[in-house]
Protein backbone atom coordinates (compact mmCIF):
# COMPACT_ATOMS: atom_id res chain seq x y z
CA UNK A 1 0.00 0.00 0.00
CA UNK A 2 1.51 3.30 -1.12
CA UNK A 3 0.13 5.43 1.67
CA UNK A 4 2.41 8.39 1.05
CA UNK A 5 2.39 9.00 -2.70
CA UNK A 6 0.17 12.11 -2.28
CA UNK A 7 2.48 13.51 0.42
CA UNK A 8 5.69 13.82 -1.58
CA UNK A 9 4.54 16.44 -4.11
CA UNK A 10 2.85 18.39 -1.33
CA UNK A 11 6.14 18.69 0.55
CA UNK A 12 7.93 19.66 -2.66
CA UNK A 13 5.33 22.39 -3.25
CA UNK A 14 6.11 23.69 0.25
CA UNK A 15 9.76 24.10 -0.75
CA UNK A 16 10.82 20.86 0.92
CA UNK A 17 12.05 18.98 -2.16
CA UNK A 18 15.04 17.47 -0.38
CA UNK A 19 12.94 16.20 2.54
CA UNK A 20 10.39 14.80 0.08
CA UNK A 21 13.14 12.86 -1.69
CA UNK A 22 14.52 11.64 1.63
CA UNK A 23 11.12 10.38 2.73
CA UNK A 24 10.52 8.64 -0.59
CA UNK A 25 13.71 6.68 0.06
CA UNK A 26 13.11 5.90 3.75
CA UNK A 27 9.38 5.59 4.43
CA UNK A 28 8.84 2.33 2.49
CA UNK A 29 11.60 0.73 4.56
CA UNK A 30 10.18 2.04 7.83
CA UNK A 31 6.71 0.73 7.02
CA UNK A 32 8.06 -2.83 6.86
CA UNK A 33 10.28 -2.52 9.93
CA UNK A 34 8.38 -5.23 11.79
CA UNK A 35 10.03 -5.55 15.20
CA UNK A 36 7.05 -7.32 16.75
CA UNK A 37 5.93 -9.49 13.85
CA UNK A 38 2.52 -7.82 13.63
CA UNK A 39 2.66 -5.79 10.43
CA UNK A 40 1.28 -8.56 8.22
CA UNK A 41 -1.70 -8.96 10.57
CA UNK A 42 -2.31 -5.20 10.71
CA UNK A 43 -2.25 -4.87 6.92
CA UNK A 44 -4.55 -7.88 6.56
CA UNK A 45 -7.02 -6.38 9.05
CA UNK A 46 -6.84 -3.03 7.25
CA UNK A 47 -7.53 -4.59 3.85
CA UNK A 48 -10.40 -6.66 5.22
CA UNK A 49 -12.34 -3.70 6.59
CA UNK A 50 -15.54 -3.22 4.61
CA UNK A 51 -15.66 -0.99 1.55
CA UNK A 52 -18.22 1.55 2.73
CA UNK A 53 -18.74 5.17 1.82
CA UNK A 54 -19.59 7.08 5.02
CA UNK A 55 -22.88 8.93 4.92
CA UNK A 56 -21.47 11.68 7.12
CA UNK A 57 -18.12 12.91 8.39
CA UNK A 58 -17.67 15.20 11.39
CA UNK A 59 -14.30 16.51 12.55
CA UNK A 60 -15.01 19.83 14.23
CA UNK A 61 -16.65 18.77 17.51
CA UNK A 62 -15.60 15.11 17.51
CA UNK A 63 -14.37 12.49 15.05
CA UNK A 64 -17.36 10.72 13.56
CA UNK A 65 -17.18 8.57 10.46
CA UNK A 66 -20.49 7.40 9.02
CA UNK A 67 -23.36 5.88 10.97
CA UNK A 68 -24.43 2.43 12.07
CA UNK A 69 -26.90 2.35 9.17
CA UNK A 70 -23.98 2.52 6.72
CA UNK A 71 -22.86 -0.96 7.81
CA UNK A 72 -26.01 -2.47 6.33
CA UNK A 73 -25.65 -6.25 6.29
CA UNK A 74 -22.01 -6.07 7.38
CA UNK A 75 -21.35 -8.06 10.54
CA UNK A 76 -20.77 -5.42 13.24
CA UNK A 77 -18.89 -7.85 15.50
CA UNK A 78 -16.59 -8.79 12.64
CA UNK A 79 -15.74 -5.12 12.10
CA UNK A 80 -15.02 -4.72 15.82
CA UNK A 81 -12.71 -7.76 15.66
CA UNK A 82 -10.83 -6.18 12.74
CA UNK A 83 -10.46 -2.93 14.68
CA UNK A 84 -9.29 -4.80 17.79
CA UNK A 85 -6.39 -6.15 15.74
CA UNK A 86 -4.86 -2.69 16.19
CA UNK A 87 -4.97 -2.80 20.02
CA UNK A 88 -4.01 -0.77 22.03
CA UNK A 89 -6.08 2.26 21.01
CA UNK A 90 -4.67 5.08 23.13
CA UNK A 91 -5.87 8.37 21.57
CA UNK A 92 -9.45 9.20 20.67
CA UNK A 93 -12.36 8.62 21.02
CA UNK A 94 -13.73 7.76 17.58
CA UNK A 95 -17.27 7.11 16.42
CA UNK A 96 -16.67 4.60 13.63
CA UNK A 97 -19.89 3.75 11.80
CA UNK A 98 -21.73 3.72 15.11
CA UNK A 99 -18.98 1.74 16.87
CA UNK A 100 -17.64 3.70 19.85
CA UNK A 101 -13.86 3.27 19.99
CA UNK A 102 -13.37 4.22 23.64
CA UNK A 103 -9.65 4.89 23.77
CA UNK A 104 -7.41 5.02 26.84
CA UNK A 105 -7.17 8.82 26.68
CA UNK A 106 -10.07 11.21 26.38
CA UNK A 107 -7.97 13.20 23.93
CA UNK A 108 -11.01 15.33 23.18
CA UNK A 109 -10.76 16.78 26.70
CA UNK A 110 -7.19 17.87 26.07
CA UNK A 111 -8.24 19.40 22.76
CA UNK A 112 -10.96 21.38 24.50
CA UNK A 113 -8.33 22.76 26.86
CA UNK A 114 -5.95 23.64 24.01
CA UNK A 115 -8.18 25.09 21.30
CA UNK A 116 -9.39 28.31 22.98
CA UNK A 117 -5.84 29.49 23.61
CA UNK A 118 -4.10 29.03 20.26
CA UNK A 119 -3.96 31.00 17.04
CA UNK A 120 -6.88 30.07 14.75
CA UNK A 121 -5.84 27.08 12.65
CA UNK A 122 -7.78 28.06 9.54
CA UNK A 123 -5.45 28.01 6.54
CA UNK A 124 -2.38 26.98 8.54
CA UNK A 125 0.24 24.32 7.92
CA UNK A 126 0.60 22.22 11.06
CA UNK A 127 3.18 19.75 12.33
CA UNK A 128 2.01 17.42 15.12
CA UNK A 129 4.99 15.80 16.86
CA UNK A 130 4.31 12.49 18.60
CA UNK A 131 0.81 12.51 17.17
CA UNK A 132 -0.17 8.93 18.04
CA UNK A 133 -2.92 7.77 15.71
CA UNK A 134 -3.62 11.27 14.44
CA UNK A 135 -6.70 12.03 16.54
CA UNK A 136 -5.69 15.62 17.23
CA UNK A 137 -4.74 16.03 13.58
CA UNK A 138 -8.32 15.24 12.58
CA UNK A 139 -9.54 17.85 15.05
CA UNK A 140 -7.04 20.32 13.57
CA UNK A 141 -8.48 19.65 10.14
CA UNK A 142 -11.94 20.13 11.61
CA UNK A 143 -10.75 23.51 12.93
CA UNK A 144 -9.73 24.54 9.41
CA UNK A 145 -6.03 23.67 9.21
CA UNK A 146 -4.97 23.59 5.55
CA UNK A 147 -2.36 20.83 5.94
CA UNK A 148 -1.49 18.57 8.89
CA UNK A 149 1.57 16.35 9.07
CA UNK A 150 1.84 14.06 12.08
CA UNK A 151 5.02 12.23 13.00
CA UNK A 152 4.80 9.09 15.14
CA UNK A 153 7.42 6.32 15.49
CA UNK A 154 5.04 3.58 16.72
CA UNK A 155 3.68 1.64 13.75
CA UNK A 156 0.47 0.45 15.41
CA UNK A 157 -0.56 4.09 15.81
CA UNK A 158 0.36 4.82 12.20
CA UNK A 159 -1.84 1.92 11.08
CA UNK A 160 -4.71 3.14 13.27
CA UNK A 161 -4.48 6.41 11.38
CA UNK A 162 -4.69 4.48 8.12
CA UNK A 163 -7.88 2.79 9.35
CA UNK A 164 -9.53 6.21 9.57
CA UNK A 165 -7.89 7.49 6.40
CA UNK A 166 -9.34 4.52 4.50
CA UNK A 167 -12.74 6.20 4.89
CA UNK A 168 -11.91 9.87 5.33
CA UNK A 169 -9.54 9.95 2.33
CA UNK A 170 -8.13 13.30 3.37
CA UNK A 171 -5.24 14.31 1.08
CA UNK A 172 -4.24 17.11 3.47
CA UNK A 173 -3.59 14.96 6.56
CA UNK A 174 -0.73 12.48 6.86
CA UNK A 175 0.93 10.50 9.66
CA UNK A 176 4.42 9.21 8.93
CA UNK A 177 6.50 6.73 10.98
CA UNK A 178 9.39 8.91 12.09
CA UNK A 179 10.52 10.76 15.21
CA UNK A 180 11.46 14.41 15.59
CA UNK A 181 15.13 13.43 15.37
CA UNK A 182 14.46 12.31 11.77
CA UNK A 183 13.09 15.70 10.71
CA UNK A 184 15.68 17.86 8.90
CA UNK A 185 16.81 20.85 10.95
CA UNK A 186 15.55 24.35 10.30
CA UNK A 187 12.65 23.54 7.98
CA UNK A 188 11.05 26.87 8.93
CA UNK A 189 7.86 26.01 7.03
CA UNK A 190 5.08 25.27 9.55
CA UNK A 191 2.70 27.88 10.92
CA UNK A 192 1.88 25.83 14.03
CA UNK A 193 3.87 23.06 15.70
CA UNK A 194 2.32 20.87 18.38
CA UNK A 195 4.32 18.78 20.85
CA UNK A 196 1.94 17.21 23.34
CA UNK A 197 3.13 14.55 25.76
CA UNK A 198 6.65 14.35 24.30
CA UNK A 199 9.02 16.68 26.15
CA UNK A 200 9.37 14.59 29.32
CA UNK A 201 10.43 11.60 27.20
CA UNK A 202 13.40 13.50 25.76
CA UNK A 203 16.78 13.17 27.44
CA UNK A 204 17.63 16.67 26.28
CA UNK A 205 14.50 18.82 26.58
CA UNK A 206 16.24 21.99 25.38
CA UNK A 207 17.39 20.25 22.22
CA UNK A 208 13.77 19.21 21.69
CA UNK A 209 12.66 22.83 22.00
CA UNK A 210 15.27 23.90 19.44
CA UNK A 211 14.08 21.11 17.10
CA UNK A 212 10.51 22.34 17.39
CA UNK A 213 11.59 25.94 16.86
CA UNK A 214 13.46 24.94 13.71
CA UNK A 215 10.26 23.55 12.20
CA UNK A 216 8.39 26.84 12.63
CA UNK A 217 8.35 29.72 10.19
CA UNK A 218 9.14 33.12 11.71
CA UNK A 219 6.04 34.23 13.57
CA UNK A 220 4.81 30.65 13.90
CA UNK A 221 3.30 29.30 17.09
CA UNK A 222 4.47 26.45 19.31
CA UNK A 223 1.84 24.60 21.33
CA UNK A 224 3.49 22.41 23.94
CA UNK A 225 1.91 20.18 26.57
CA UNK A 226 4.02 18.41 29.15
CA UNK A 227 4.11 16.97 32.63
CA UNK A 228 5.15 19.53 35.22
CA UNK A 229 5.70 19.81 38.96
CA UNK A 230 4.85 22.60 41.34
CA UNK A 231 7.67 24.95 42.27
CA UNK A 232 9.65 28.02 41.34
CA UNK A 233 12.00 28.84 38.46
CA UNK A 234 14.69 26.54 39.86
CA UNK A 235 12.41 23.52 40.35
CA UNK A 236 13.05 20.66 37.93
CA UNK A 237 12.23 17.10 38.96
CA UNK A 238 14.19 14.15 37.56
CA UNK A 239 13.01 10.76 38.88
CA UNK A 240 15.72 8.35 39.90
CA UNK A 241 13.89 5.46 38.26
CA UNK A 242 10.39 5.14 36.90
CA UNK A 243 7.70 7.76 37.02
CA UNK A 244 4.11 6.42 37.06
CA UNK A 245 5.63 3.11 35.91
CA UNK A 246 7.16 4.79 32.83
CA UNK A 247 10.86 4.11 32.28
CA UNK A 248 11.59 6.96 29.90
CA UNK A 249 10.67 10.05 31.93
CA UNK A 250 13.56 12.46 32.29
CA UNK A 251 12.71 16.03 33.31
CA UNK A 252 9.55 17.55 34.79
CA UNK A 253 9.94 21.34 35.12
CA UNK A 254 7.79 23.77 37.06
CA UNK A 255 5.76 26.27 35.07
CA UNK A 256 8.34 28.94 35.85
CA UNK A 257 11.23 26.69 34.81
CA UNK A 258 9.48 25.70 31.58
CA UNK A 259 8.87 29.35 30.81
CA UNK A 260 12.58 30.04 31.33
CA UNK A 261 13.54 27.14 29.05
CA UNK A 262 11.36 28.52 26.28
CA UNK A 263 12.78 32.01 26.77
CA UNK A 264 16.39 30.74 26.70
CA UNK A 265 15.60 28.87 23.47
CA UNK A 266 14.56 32.13 21.86
CA UNK A 267 10.78 31.96 22.00
CA UNK A 268 8.68 35.02 22.73
CA UNK A 269 5.07 35.64 23.81
CA UNK A 270 5.32 32.68 26.19
CA UNK A 271 2.24 31.76 28.19
CA UNK A 272 1.09 28.86 30.31
CA UNK A 273 -2.56 28.67 29.31
CA UNK A 274 -3.66 25.65 31.32
CA UNK A 275 -2.54 23.40 34.16
CA UNK A 276 -4.64 20.34 34.99
CA UNK A 277 -4.30 17.29 37.18
CA UNK A 278 -4.80 14.14 35.12
CA UNK A 279 -7.86 12.26 36.36
CA UNK A 280 -8.80 8.60 36.25
CA UNK A 281 -11.68 9.59 34.00
CA UNK A 282 -9.38 11.14 31.42
CA UNK A 283 -6.88 8.25 31.27
CA UNK A 284 -8.08 4.74 31.96
CA UNK A 285 -8.23 1.15 30.75
CA UNK A 286 -11.06 0.28 28.36
CA UNK A 287 -12.05 -2.63 26.15
CA UNK A 288 -9.98 -0.90 23.44
CA UNK A 289 -6.90 -0.53 25.69
CA UNK A 290 -6.92 -3.23 28.32
CA UNK A 291 -3.38 -2.77 29.64
CA UNK A 292 -2.63 -0.91 32.86
CA UNK A 293 -3.53 2.78 32.96
CA UNK A 294 -3.58 5.72 35.37
CA UNK A 295 -5.39 3.95 38.22
CA UNK A 296 -2.55 1.42 38.29
CA UNK A 297 0.09 4.15 38.21
CA UNK A 298 -1.12 5.99 41.33
CA UNK A 299 -0.64 5.18 45.00
CA UNK A 300 -3.81 3.27 45.96
CA UNK A 301 -3.88 5.10 49.31
CA UNK A 302 -2.99 8.59 48.06
CA UNK A 303 -4.09 9.72 44.60
CA UNK A 304 -1.79 12.76 44.90
CA UNK A 305 1.22 10.46 44.48
CA UNK A 306 2.39 7.99 41.87
CA UNK A 307 3.00 4.38 42.81
CA UNK A 308 6.66 5.34 43.32
CA UNK A 309 5.75 8.18 45.69
CA UNK A 310 6.34 11.01 43.22
CA UNK A 311 3.87 13.87 42.66
CA UNK A 312 0.88 12.62 40.66
CA UNK A 313 0.69 13.65 36.97
CA UNK A 314 0.06 17.36 36.48
CA UNK A 315 0.03 18.63 32.90
CA UNK A 316 0.44 22.15 31.56
CA UNK A 317 -0.09 23.67 28.13
CA UNK A 318 2.25 26.40 26.88
CA UNK A 319 2.08 28.60 23.83
CA UNK A 320 5.02 30.53 22.44
CA UNK A 321 6.07 32.30 19.26
CA UNK A 322 9.16 31.98 17.10
CA UNK A 323 10.35 35.55 16.40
Amino acid sequence: MNFYDPLYPQLAAMGQERWSEQLQATLPERMVLDNHGKMAGWLSALRSLPEIRPSRIALRDDVTIGSSADLGQTDREEVIARLQAFHPWRKGPYNFFGIAIDTEWRSDWKWERVLPHIQPLAGRRVLDVGCGNGYHGWRMRGAGADFVLGIEPFLVSVLQFQVMQRYLRDPQHHVIPIGIEDVPPNLACFDSVFSMGVLYHRRSPLDHLFELKGCLRPGGELILETLIVEGDQETIFMPQGRYAKMRNVWFLPSIAAMTLWLKRCGFTEIACVDASRTSREEQRSTQWMHFESLADFLDPDDAQKTIEGHPAPLRAIFTATKP
